[in-house]
């Protein structure tokens, strides 16, 4: 065989495997996953949050507030990770 005959059989070789993954391919069925109806998810309680909500309705009061001053601060410390510093107990009978 001389070269432009192989190169000709490679050629068609190729569209025939070509023409059949196509065919195939068309074929497949796909099945759609199952999707799993949402669930209700109730929030819980966080009294963060609300003290949150209840400082942005005070709008610029907020910024001398002292309970706004702890909720921010709680909240940063929550969104940085930070363990909240231990509260300090007074000391009775002195």
């Amino acid at each position: 065989m001389d070269g432009k005959m192989l190169a000709r059989l490679g050629a068609v070789v190729f569209v025939a495997i070509a023409i059949t993954a196509t065919a195939i391919e068309m074929t497949r069925k796909e099945t759609a996953p199952v999707e799993e109806p949402p669930r209700a998810v109730e929030p819980r309680h966080d009294p963060l949050r609300e003290g949150q909500r209840r400082c942005q309705q005070l709008g610029q009061a907020a910024a001398s507030d002292a309970d706004c001053m702890r909720v921010w601060a709680e909240s940063r410390d929550r969104f940085l990770g930070r363990t909240p510093p231990p509260a300090v107990m007074p000391v009775e009978g002195r």
